[in-house]
């Protein structure tokens, strides 16, 4: 480094002729680097050190001499202005001193620089001393010295030293070759090294011809043809490659080569000329040409292309004779003139085109020869490389034909025929790798090879030919990489070089992207890699080259000169290193999922002793100062191994653990560290917190505060990464050039991993911490350029990262016990507007990314996430709208129509995936806030136009990714209908919207019917045992919230709507809706499947069955066909008489068989009600065909009193009801189910009675049938909801207060049952005031329905309902009236007076219609009809006292029959 920088200092500055002196003393006695102390310890890899110390100071005493300047002043002819003209005793001493040089190459140069010193200064004085001097020099090959020295120096890119050398060496040689005009030949590889320095090649072309290095090119031209590489050489070093340079050198340099007269300008080559000829006549001039005799130049004209090209094809005649080294050594330096050439200029490539198309046909035949010319075949594969970059798919399909590369003799099918290679031929280069590369250890043709091959990669060609490319690569991945580094070396540095450019290839073909590889059985070359790598050897010696170390790195690196640049040995470790990590981390992420653990993954993570595993390895790259780039790439794969991997990174790290978390904080704390490395530490950690407890508790460092054990509270220890993350956000750092917006980010998404991780201790020091929540919240209070203009997207990104933790934060933590800072904040949040800001600018960045597609994709992940977290925002402000402060009725609407106006703008316009994705996000949040901002929607402005245009679109979009989209604006549409009605009759948009939804329904249906017809043929569908306890599995197509099963609903709620029908019969008129839903459902029904459908569209008849219009339709489609039989398969009645099985015990609020069942009965019973005569005769098919379930439901309330069995009892009793006014018809068609029907009509009603009265009992059996003291099971409208087992430990009232309600519950059933009962009874039973008036009524016609007895109700089934039946069922109407009285205020759930009073008029009813029936009978004896007027005087006589006055009507006519009886 020192001698580096005398060397620099003296190229600029004059070295006094005294120092030069003192110089040369100091170098000699170090023998120029040979002779330094404690020598034998330096090992073999120092050589190049050793070396470059002697060039260096070899360097300084020319330079010394200042040449430059004396070739000056000879030409000027003022030498006595030199510095050494005045020192004679110095040149005394010098001569003396250099007299005793010439044992070491180092001397050369300085020996040729002093002759001509002498010989330019004092050209008479000793010229025998400058003689034995100028024969040393020579003698020790100064020339040869020349060129090995500036190789050694490095490329002069951006490297100083090499470049100054250069010019040194030009000046030195320029005044040789002038002053003694020496045999110019000897200097071609000297001066080609010289010339190679762009600068260089420009003043040499601006030169006279017959000046300095000019010589050289004159001699050499003048012996071409005869001597083709001097020539081709000295032009291959002036084709510079550096843009810098004007194109004038390059042109010069084609002229030349065009022809040996520069003055044509005008080339090309003749394809087809393969010869030269020389017409007769032709003048020529007869030269010596040293030992070799004599030559003849001729004076003719021609192209040196054609030449070119000739002899190209003679090689290719000549190649199996005894000629062709000779030829050889002819067409390699045109080889590398023409890979230089389009190398620098690409246009010039078709030019060439007859010299390049060559070389394919001499690839093919130089290489299989049995001794191949290697470097010739190297220059062959460069060219290619350089024609590949430009037009992969022509070279690899030239090239393919050659049987140079690698080839499958078997078409490749499957990965293991691929990876065992079985059929794969190595071609002529395999051959030429083993037998020859090998053994030799020089392996120019495997680096252009593996250049090549990188090249065609990147070239991205079909996939066709990457399949070409797998038996290449195979070889790469078997027989190169797993046993490169054990091959035999003659230059240092190549192995590495190698290593480097292997993986070059492998990162490549990882970074291929998807679309370049079809997806098919047969392995692509991306597939290929990642198996190899992560199964076979070529892994373990990938992760060999991480294992390196960060101390190996630092050794190589000391050992080499600072000036290497980009190509020193370190550098090429680095990027070998560089790219194992890189190439590691693309195989985790891209390696098909497997529960097996694959080889690499076994080598990344095994625990070795001493801590020497890889997780060590890796961790300590942080130590490394010289390329960021490398500890960045070893902390990601550090990150990816910590969240795929199965082990504790802690626990590798072992004893270094602590030190390693230091050396972190360390760079992520310093303000001039490269800021990706601290983006990918804090990224490190992000992951850390969620999947390394141990390492993240490292470096929280978290100290409990006053060191009590048992003390909560902690403080932040000294070495915590909490310091630096606090200080990234602060806002008053944001915006220095040491926080940019990806750093913030960066320390927002470790904040926000800690909040979704629950990491307590961690947040409690957090937000305890002064101005954390303000310092925290400054994004969100920011303006942000508008969407239209370009975002930085990390900004975003960071937005949505505080929302997410305030929202956390909120969601997590009791109201009363936020930080008021943060109180603080949400305040301002609101007072400032921003809930409208914000809400404004998600709006317009939806808006955005739908009107500009292929821009905005860029950022559309981070675009995502913000609305993902103010989606999280708002669906959070629903419930905690106190914290949040969104209170103001005005705000919400404005929140609401923009997401609503976002949704729009997302989905209505025809777009692709992402956008649509976006769409459904915004629907989601609009079908939240429409079911809790119920009061605000119904105050908005018309919502179903754009719901309606919405779905339109929606339903036009692709199905399958559209599905739940689909589902969420059919829910959002049910909502607002329910919420705004039609918005004051409104119905423009009503038929449109009732079209797309019925063409939806008829759809899906249709649908549903294939699908559930599938999965029956597959045998999916099991039969399940306990037919009416479960859920039988359900089609895919079939959920709760499916797009047909809201679709029906849908439609119910829009046929609901149009009361009069006047749209939707035209609607079905056109779209055969009825027919599709019905068969679907007929099919369901056989199946047992489709339950979720079958509700919804039992609800859906239902609703049309309201209306005659409505229930004449669905009689007309056959309903009674769909539902009477397929019924049957939803229930089983026992055979045994056990009734309780078969009744669910699920609420009648949860999707079951038996809520479809109840559904039909309510169907039928409305379709009844509605249609009346027109549908009696279905109605007793129905009856009929179900009359042991209904028979048994009937009987089942005395042993089941679940709320499903409840319910079930009351839907029957209500069909029966509908019925019973059809007594006639009924008796007609099926007498003795009547007959059956009446008695447990009656039945029910002593049933009833008995539980209402006997409220213990009731109780008793609520508690021992369900296991429980609360029914299960979400409860019905009127009840409480469920209590879960923790609410159930709670205090005792609370428990007694929730038994009460679900006791209400269910004599509230019990009472409709009641009630509906004594109604239909009522049809059964005579006309009160025919029976009383009409002396010729048959009473044949009517049965006694209650025996001649008063006992109270018993719950023995052997006791017959009695008049004492009757009357207690009033006794108890009437004690629950006047309870209901009492409790009016308390009471939550009540019971309401109505259903009381109908339940008492219909039993006074029944009970006197009854009486009169059995007076008038003949068949009872007068002393029972005697005991039947006292008993009914006396106890209605009680009865009249108890009534209200509220009560005139049935009061009169009680007082009417008890004056009746009396009489």
């Amino acid at each position: 480094m020192l001698l580096e920088i005398i060397f620099l200092h003296y190229a600029y500055f004059e070295m006094s002729p005294s120092d030069l002196l003192s110089f040369t003393k100091l170098f000699k006695e170090q023998g120029f680097g040979l002779r330094q102390t404690n020598r034998h310890l330096v090992d073999k890899s120092m050589d190049a050190l050793v070396d470059r110390i002697g060039y260096l100071s070899c360097l300084i005493l020319v330079e010394g001499m200042d040449i430059d300047f004396l070739h000056k002043c000879a030409l000027e002819d003022c030498t006595q202005q030199h510095q050494f003209s005045s020192a004679p005793n110095v040149i005394k001493e010098m001569d003396q001193l250099l007299l005793t040089f010439g044992d070491i190459p180092h001397h050369g140069p300085v020996l040729l620089a002093w002759v001509l010193l002498r010989h330019t200064l004092r050209p008479d004085e000793s010229s025998p001393v400058v003689r034995r001097i100028g024969n040393t020099a020579l003698q020790l090959e100064v020339f040869k010295y020349l060129s090995t020295m500036l190789k050694g120096l490095g490329v002069s890119g951006n490297n100083c030293t090499a470049s100054t050398a250069k010019m040194c060496i030009y000046g030195l040689l320029s005044f040789v070759i002038t002053s003694f005009e020496e045999e110019s030949l000897q200097l071609i590889d000297a001066a080609c090294e010289v010339l190679s320095a762009p600068n260089l090649a420009e003043v040499f072309w601006e030169m006279k011809p017959n000046m300095g290095l000019g010589m050289v090119l004159d001699s050499a031209v003048g012996m071409f043809p005869h001597k083709i590489g001097p020539l081709l050489q000295l032009l291959t070093a002036l084709v510079s490659n550096k843009s810098t340079v004007k194109k004038k050198c390059f042109t010069k340099t084609l002229l030349l080569c065009c022809s040996t007269n520069p003055t044509m300008s005008h080339w090309k080559i003749e394809s087809n000329i393969t010869n030269l000829w020389m017409p007769q006549g032709v003048l020529g001039q007869v030269m010596i040409a040293g030992e070799q005799g004599c030559m003849v130049r001729w004076d003719y004209s021609y192209s040196s292309w054609t030449l070119f090209t000739c002899e190209v094809e003679m090689l290719l005649h000549v190649v199996s004779t005894a000629d062709v080294m000779a030829h050889c050594a002819r067409v390699k330096p045109i080889l590398d003139l023409v890979h230089k050439i389009i190398s620098t200029d690409w246009t010039v490539s078709d030019c060439l085109l007859p010299l390049t198309s060559r070389i394919y046909m001499l690839l093919q035949r130089l290489t299989s020869v049995i001794n191949p010319p290697v470097d010739v075949i190297a220059s062959c594969v460069n060219c290619l490389s350089v024609l590949a970059a430009r037009m992969p798919g022509k070279v690899w399909s030239s090239l393919h034909h050659t049987g140079f590369l690698p080839f499958a003799s078997n078409p490749l099918s499957n990965m293991s025929q691929c990876v065992s290679a079985e059929g794969m031929k190595a071609g002529n280069y395999g051959n030429l790798l083993v037998q020859i590369e090998q053994p030799r250890g020089e392996y120019a043709v495997t680096i252009a090879f593996l250049r090549l091959l990188t090249t065609l990669v990147k070239g991205q060609l079909g996939s066709t030919q990457n399949k070409g490319l797998i038996p290449c690569v195979l070889l790469v991945l078997k027989e190169m990489l797993p046993t490169y580094h054990k091959w035999r070396y003659n230059t240092y540095g190549v192995r590495e070089r190698i290593g480097c450019l292997i993986l070059e290839l492998i990162h490549a073909i990882l970074n291929l992207s998807p679309e370049g590889e079809d997806q098919g059985s047969t392995p692509t070359l991306q597939s290929l890699c990642i198996y190899c790598l992560t199964n076979t050897e070529a892994g373990q010696a990938v992760v060999n080259i991480m294992g390196v170390g960060v101390d190996t790195i630092d050794v190589v690196l000391a050992a080499q000169p600072s000036s290497y640049g980009s190509e020193g040995p370190g550098q090429i470790l680095i990027q070998t290193v560089k790219l194992a990590f890189s190439v590691t981390n693309n195989v985790i992420r891209l390696k098909p999922p497997s529960d097996a653990v694959s080889p690499l993954e076994q080598a990344l993570t095994q625990h070795g002793g001493h801590g020497n595993n890889l997780i060590v390895v890796l961790a300590k790259y942080i130590y490394h100062k010289h390329d960021p780039a490398l500890p960045r790439l070893a902390i990601q794969l550090l990150k990816r191994l910590a969240t795929v991997a199965p082990m504790s990174v802690y626990a590798c790290l072992g004893n270094d653990a602590a030190a390693i978390r230091d050396a972190f904080l360390t760079r992520l704390q310093s303000k001039t560290e490269d800021m990706r490395i601290k983006v990918m530490i804090l990224e490190f950690l992000t992951v850390a917190v969620e999947t390394q407890p141990g390492l993240i508790e490292l470096f929280l460092n978290l100290e409990v505060k006053d060191g009590n054990e048992g003390s909560k509270e902690f403080l932040l220890g000294e070495w915590s990464c909490l310091h630096v993350v606090l200080d990234l956000i602060d806002s008053k750092q944001q915006g220095k050039y040491w926080c940019p917006p990806l750093l913030h980010r960066a320390a927002l998404a470790f904040l926000l991993a800690l909040w979704q991780d629950r990491r307590d201790s961690a947040i409690s020091v957090l937000r305890t911490k002064e101005r954390f929540w303000e310092n925290l919240t400054t994004p969100l209070f920011a303006t942000l350029t508008p969407p239209s203009d370009t975002t930085e997207p990390c900004v975003l990104e960071t937005c949505a990262f505080v929302m997410k933790i305030l929202a956390l934060e909120i969601y997590y933590v009791v109201s009363g016990s936020l930080e008021k800072s943060l109180k603080d904040a949400l305040q301002k949040f609101s007072s400032a507007r921003r809930y409208e800001y914000w809400s404004q600018y998600v709006k317009s960045l939806v808006c955005r990314v739908a009107e500009s597609e292929e821009e905005s994709i860029c950022y559309l992940s981070e675009t995502q996430m913000l609305i993902s977290a103010w989606r999280m925002l708002l669906i959070l402000s629903t419930s905690h709208a106190d914290v949040m402060l969104l209170t103001e009725d005005a705000t919400k609407l404005k929140l609401f129509m923009d997401v609503l106006d976002g949704t729009k703008a997302a989905l209505t316009t025809p777009t692709s995936v992402p956008c649509l994705r976006l769409g459904s996000m915004m629907a989601t949040l609009l079908l939240i806030l429409l079911k809790h901002w119920k009061n605000v929607v119904a105050a908005a402005p018309d919502i179903l136009s754009p719901l309606s245009l919405i779905l339109e679109s929606v339903l036009q979009a692709d199905q399958q990714t559209m599905e739940r989209t689909k589902a969420k604006i059919f829910s959002a549409l049910i909502s607002v209908l329910q919420i705004q009605g039609l918005n004051g009759g409104d119905i423009s948009q009503l038929p449109q919207l009732l079209l797309c939804v019925c063409e939806t329904v008829k759809d899906e249906a249709l649908a549903l019917i294939d699908n559930t017809r599938h999965v029956s043929q597959v045998g999916e569908a099991l039969e399940d045992e306990d037919s009416m306890e479960t859920d039988s599995p359900r089609g895919p197509k079939d959920h709760r919230d499916g797009v047909c099963v809201l679709a029906l609903h849908l439609a119910k709620e829009l046929c609901r709507t149009d009361e009069d029908g006047e749209h939707w019969v035209s609607v079905m008129r056109k779209v055969p809706v009825l027919p599709s839903v019905l068969n679907a459902m007929e099919l369901s029904l056989r199946s047992k499947h489709n339950l979720y459908f079958t509700e919804a569209a039992l609800h859906l008849l239902l609703t049309l069955a309201r209306t005659p219009q409505g229930a004449a339709a669905v009689a007309g489609a056959g309903v009674t066909e769909t539902i009477c039989l397929p019924l049957l398969s939803v229930y089983e009645v026992p055979s045994n008489g056990g009734s309780q099985q078969s009744f669910s015990r699920k609420s009648q609020d949860s999707a079951c068989w038996p809520g479809v069942y109840r559904l039909c009965m309510s169907l039928m019973e409305s379709l009844l009600k509605t249609l009346r005569y027109n549908f009696i005769n279905e109605a007793l098919d129905f009856v009929g065909v179900h009359q042991e379930r209904i028979l048994q439901c009937l009987n089942s309330m005395r042993t089941v009193q679940s709320l499903a069995c409840l319910d079930e009892a009351d839907h029957t009793v209500g069909f029966l009801l509908q019925l019973s006014s059809f007594c006639k018809e009924w008796q007609f068609h099926l007498p003795k189910l009547l007959l059956d029907v009446q008695i447990n009509l009656c039945y029910l009603c002593q049933t009833c009675t008995y539980l209402l009265h006997s409220k213990k009992m009731l109780h008793h059996y609520l508690q021992a049938k369900n296991g429980e003291a609360l029914p299960p099971g979400p409860l019905s409208r009127t009840q409480c909801p469920p209590q879960t087992p923790a609410a159930a430990g709670a205090a005792g009232a609370d428990r007694e207060e929730a038994e009460q309600k679900a006791l209400l519950a269910v004599q509230c059933s019990l009472l409709k049952i009641l009630s509906k009962t004594l109604a239909s009874l009522q049809h059964f039973t005579p006309d009160c005031c025919q029976i009383l008036l009409d002396q010729c009524m048959d009473l044949a016609e009517y049965r006694t329905l209650f025996v001649l007895s008063f006992t109270t109700p018993a719950f023995d089934p052997d006791v017959a309902p009695s008049f004492g039946t009757l009357l207690a069922t009033i006794n108890v109407a009437l004690s629950m009236l006047s309870e209901m009285e009492k409790k009016k205020e308390t009471a939550s759930v009540s019971i309401a007076s109505s259903l009381l009073m109908f339940t008492m008029e219909n039993c006074f009813y029944v009970l006197i219609s009854q009486a009169v029936r059995c007076l008038k009978d003949p068949s009872i004896l007068p002393r029972d009809k005697q005991r039947l007027k006292q008993e009914l005087s006396s106890e209605l006589s009680t009865l009249l006292s108890s009534l209200h006055e509220g009560q005139e009507p049935i009061i009169q006519l009680v007082q009417a029959f008890v004056r009746l009886v009396q009489r």
